[in-house]
């Protein structure tokens, strides 16, 4: 028996409410019961014995089903159409809010593309996203989403990346740049050369990311999942207990004076079926998945993809965030601000030299000297080219060697060079082993920096610490602009993940979580090692979605506070939720057990509490 589509669940409501309606109005009592029950109750009734032939008997379908069932049994035919009216009234609230959450999330990722222009022979054929291979020409006109990933060949627009990044500000493409799938072209047309195939470009990769966030639970949803593993069998029994018991009692000598008339048995039933309704945990096992993943809802809708509901309720805990330099605190858009010669070179001469050296280099500080330089480079004039990864490169550049890197580098040759101490990155030059000088490179820290440090705090995060590759001089300036606590410089890749593995063999707590936040590529291994990976403005990136836990879609270290706040948020209403139901639930089991409720506040402690459960998760979304 498949399950109905919302609509279907309202049509057979309303249908099976009439025939109930119709049942007290008439009195044709059991015929209407009878046909509004099966109406409404069908598939719940189905779904129990399915689930008992496969060995799983306590949920809430064997609990409701066999209420209702005892209850018409002894004749209670309007408590038990009521029960499962009810019920069903609070299953379609839970579909329409689960509905909600997704559409939350389908709002940011309605992005999958439905079709592609490409390129065949000088004409254009419109053609499924999916048959496009990499290499291929497309063209995305004004107004088109864009289907594939690629760079661009000609033309220039503006492209919306709003359903990307939550940001609404457009950005500026022409020939050369990257367009991802998933962006809106707003104003001219573009040709893309496409660089990777619909399964692996951006679209596909976050929709699956969202779509299978719900697998990795979160520890409150496993306690639950737990608990209900003991409690239904607990209260199943109890509820047998209750119909028996007192009954027993009653036939023992002595022991009826406890009772102020005769107990029958069909009594004592009607007490333990009311029992086993109020017991039943619909409000638990539905509100809080539902409310990890409106928790996750709004994080996609505010640009942070979480990819799991462990991770979200993990942002509760943090204690420490380790932030990454360059690109993450800082914009990572290097500019050469002074050139310092010496032992006779001249700046247009150094600047020269290390630029044709760093020519097949792509580190941003590689580029911005290519740029300060601004002439034409015969890549053929350089040779024996070789990058040194932490320390720079090392080239011959028409038959001199160049080394361009680091202090760390010139100690590794053993060249006597100055010692600088400025606002920026140095970049040293050697000629032919010769100190020829050195470049001054600076970048700028982020406007939301700032406000993203002093917003953690605010949040309860104690400590912040800044890990970088950059010199001490750098590290030192960013670190205190910024206020983080502690910072670490000169640290090769390794390096950092071994900083970050003595902060998490230091702590006082493995409840103490420790981010890091990086920017999702040379910082792969430090995202896999710490608690929580956080890859910042890394749309895009393979290492980044794969590597991180967490995703922050845009530039702003300021999506990181957004994505806690909402944590917390989400980890306050669902506790809202158990508190509230496993209070109501244990006055009104008390009350069942004491024989003082009937079936309509029975009713209430189930359903009724499942559905505030519902609408206060939903709150989440807000």
């Amino acid at each position: 028996m498949e399950k109905l589509s919302v609509k279907g669940e309202v049509l057979a409501l309303g249908l099976g409410a009439s025939m109930y309606a119709g049942a007290l109005i008439f009195r044709t009592e059991l015929v209407l019961f009878i046909l509004s029950y099966i109406i409404v109750a069908g598939d719940v009734v189905w779904k129990a014995i399915r689930n008992a032939l496969h060995g799983r008997f306590f949920d809430e379908n064997f609990l409701l089903t066999v209420a209702t069932v005892g209850a018409f049994a002894i004749r209670q035919f309007p408590e038990a159409v009521a029960v499962m009216l009810f019920f069903k009234v609070g299953e379609l609230f839970q579909d329409m809010a689960l509905d909600r959450s997704r559409r939350s999330i389908r709002s940011l990722l309605a992005i999958r593309p439905d079709y592609a222009n490409l390129r065949i022979d000088g004409g254009i054929r419109k053609v499924d996203p999916k048959e496009v291979k990499v290499g291929d020409i497309i063209v995305v006109r004004p107004g088109e989403k864009v289907p594939l990933d690629g760079v661009v060949l000609e033309g220039s627009s503006t492209v919306d990346t709003s359903a990307l990044t939550g940001e609404s500000m457009p950005r500026e493409v022409g020939p050369g740049g990257q367009v991802l799938s998933g962006m809106i072209n707003r104003t001219g047309a573009l040709t893309v050369q496409v660089t990777k195939d619909f399964g692996e470009s951006t679209v596909s990769k976050i929709l699956d990311l969202v779509e299978n966030a719900a697998a990795k639970k979160a520890p409150t949803e496993k306690f639950i999942t737990k608990f209900a593993r003991y409690y239904t069998p607990a209260v199943v029994s109890g509820a047998f207990l209750l119909a028996t018991v007192p009954v027993i009692l009653y036939r023992i000598p002595g022991l009826a004076s406890m009772f102020s008339h005769e107990e029958t048995f069909s009594e004592w039933i009607y007490k333990a079926l009311i029992f086993l309704v109020i017991s039943c945990p619909c409000a638990l096992v539905i509100s809080i998945p539902l409310g990890f993943f409106g928790g996750i809802g709004a994080a996609s809708r505010r640009g942070v993809l979480v990819k799991g509901s462990n991770y979200l309720e993990g942002l509760n805990d943090l204690h420490t965030v380790v932030w990454d330099k360059t690109g993450t605190l800082t914009k990572g858009v290097f500019r050469v601000t002074e050139v310092v010669p010496g032992d006779g070179f001249s700046e247009g001469e150094i600047l020269e030299l290390a630029a044709k050296a760093e020519a097949l280099s792509n580190h941003p500080i590689a580029q911005s000297v290519r740029e300060a330089f601004g002439g034409n480079i015969d890549e053929s004039e350089v040779e024996s080219y070789e990058e040194i990864s932490g320390y720079g490169v090392r080239a011959e550049v028409e038959g001199r060697q160049v080394l361009v890197g680091n202090d760390r580098l010139l100690h590794m040759e053993q060249v006597e060079h100055d010692t600088c101490d400025v606002e920026g990155t140095v970049v040293h030059v050697v000629v032919d082993r010769r100190y020829a000088g050195y470049i001054v490179i600076s970048d700028e820290v982020k406007e939301d920096a700032g406000e993203a440090v002093r917003r953690l705090r605010d949040l309860g995060v104690k400590r912040q610490i800044m890990l970088t590759g950059d010199s001490e001089e750098v590290a030192r300036a960013v670190c205190q602009e910024l206020g983080l606590d502690e910072y670490f410089a000169e640290l090769l890749p390794q390096q950092k993940v071994e900083r970050v593995e003595e902060l998490m063999e230091s702590r006082d707590s493995k409840d103490e979580l420790i981010a890091f936040v990086g920017d999702g590529i040379n910082d792969a291994p430090v995202l896999i090692r710490s608690d929580i990976g956080i890859a910042m403005g890394a749309l895009g990136s393979d290492a980044a979605v794969e590597a991180a836990d967490i995703v922050l879609m845009t530039d702003g270290p300021s999506r990181l506070p957004e994505a806690v706040r909402i944590a917390k948020r989400t980890r306050r209403i669902v506790w809202q939720n158990i508190v509230f139901a496993l209070g109501v639930k244990g006055i009104f089991l008390t009350i069942g057990a004491l024989g003082m409720a009937t079936m309509w506040e029975a009713v209430f402690a189930d359903v009724g509490v499942a559905l505030l459960a519902i609408l206060n998760s939903t709150r989440i979304l807000s």
